[in-house]
C-alpha cells in the first residue's frame, strides 16, 4: 500500500465574488461540503468560508487530481445551496480557484490561517487577499479569470 500526504491549500469564490455565504448558510454550506468530499472520498482537513469564498486544507488520495476534487467539492455544493434555496438567487461558484502545495512543515499555519477568516477579513479584502496569493506564488492572471 502506497503512503501519500501530499497537502494542497484550496481557495474559490462565489461568481463575481458576492457576499452571499451569509452567517445564516455559511456554516451549513461548509458541514455540507464537507459531509459530500467524506462520502467522495475526499480528504478535508480544515474549511471555512467567509461570506464570498472558502479555504480548504485537504490531502490527495494516489489517485485524485486537484481539478476533479475542486469539481466535485464546487459542483455538488452550488446544486446543493440551490436545492436548499439557501440564497434569493441561483448561486453559482466562479470558475477560477486556487491551489498551492504546502509543506508539513506550515501546515499548523494554514490551520490557523483558515480559522481565523472572519478575523483576517477583517482587515483585508478578499480581492487583495486573492492577488496578493496570485502574486506570491508567480501565478499569471488571464482575462477571462474572473469569469
Amino acid at each position: 500500500m502506497p503512503y501519500v500526504k501530499v497537502w494542497i491549500h484550496l481557495v474559490w469564490s462565489t461568481k463575481k465574488r458576492r457576499p452571499l455565504l451569509t452567517d445564516e448558510i455559511r456554516y451549513r454550506v461548509f458541514e455540507h461540503i464537507r459531509r459530500n468530499a467524506q462520502a467522495k472520498g475526499i480528504f478535508i482537513d480544515h474549511i471555512n468560508e467567509y461570506r464570498e469564498h472558502v479555504h480548504c486544507l485537504t490531502s490527495l488520495g494516489t489517485n485524485q487530481k486537484i481539478s476533479e476534487i475542486v469539481k466535485l467539492l464546487k459542483g455538488e455544493s452550488s446544486h446543493w445551496i440551490n436545492a436548499e434555496r439557501l440564497t434569493a438567487e441561483k448561486f453559482q461558484w466562479q470558475h477560477e480557484y486556487f491551489a498551492v502545495g504546502v509543506s508539513e512543515s506550515i501546515v499548523d499555519k494554514v490551520r490557523a490561517y483558515i480559522r481565523r477568516q472572519e478575523e483576517h477579513h477583517a482587515q483585508q479584502r478578499f480581492e487583495d487577499e486573492f492577488d496578493a496569493m496570485i502574486t506570491k506564488f508567480g501565478f499569471t492572471r488571464r482575462a477571462d479569470d474572473d469569469e
